[in-house]
Parts: C-alpha cells; structure tokens; sequence
C-alpha cells in the first residue's frame, strides 16, 4: 500500500480537482468532503501545525503531484499529517482511499494505490516523482 500519508495527499489534490467542476458527481463530492473534513480535523488536533497547512486543505488548494507550484505546500501538508499521526487514523485513510476509488476508477483497478514497502532505501511510488539519493 502506498504510504497512507501520501494516499491522503493525493486523494485531497483529487478531491479538489474533480470536485471543483461542476461535472462532479455527488458520490465523488460527498466522499472528498469527507475526506477533507477528516484530515482537518486530524491536524487541527496535533500541535504545531502552521495554519497555512490547514487553509490549503480547507480551500481546496491541494494541487496534483508534479505541479511544480504546489510543490512546498504538498510538502509542507505531508509532513503536517505524518506529524499528526494521519497515517494511523484508519477512518481517513479509508475515506481517502474512496475518493481515489471514485477520482481514478482505472488507477485503483490496476493497484496503483495498493502498494507495499518495508525496510526499503530510495524508493519512489506515484507519478511525476524526482528523486535525489546520496547513501552512506
């Protein structure tokens, strides 16, 4: 499975594109408002979480992985949930898991978001990655 931090990131970017039109359906609107709500709520809980972390998600500006401009903020928004302890809240990893189910039907038939790694040393999973490794 892919690590469930970065499984709520990209359902959020998801989220805010496609439920953004108005072509959206309800199903997909419905399960990204949850999504949303719940990963709110996970950082509103944990301390130190800049605020401008919380506005990115709350104002739908969760950009999709390789969008050059939303870099920081998907940084910043990763490390604010893995800080949070969003990877364990099992109810916002399902609910990020129906966006993309909805968002990607393709994708999760395919078992893009369904992988597993342990112990593993420069590895990357998703799209439009870069990746820098200098081992010791």
């Amino acid at each position: 499975m892919i690590e469930s931090v970065e499984l709520v990131v990209a359902a959020l970017a998801a989220g805010a594109a496609a439920g953004a039109g108005e072509t959206a359906s309800t199903a997909v609107k419905d399960a990204y408002t949850g999504v949303k709500s719940l990963a709110v709520r996970v950082l509103r809980r944990a301390k130190a979480v800049p605020s401008e972390v919380v506005e990115l998600v709350e104002a739908d500006e969760v950009a999709p992985a390789g969008d050059e401009a939303s870099t920081v903020g998907r940084r910043e928004l990763t490390a604010a949930l893995t800080a949070a302890g969003a990877g364990n809240d099992q109810e916002l990893v399902a609910a990020a898991l129906k966006v993309l189910e909805l968002t990607d039907p393709d994708g999760t038939h395919a078992g893009k978001y369904r992988i597993l790694l342990h112990g593993n040393k420069g590895v990357q999973v998703g799209d439009h990655n870069t990746q820098h490794n200098t081992f010791h």
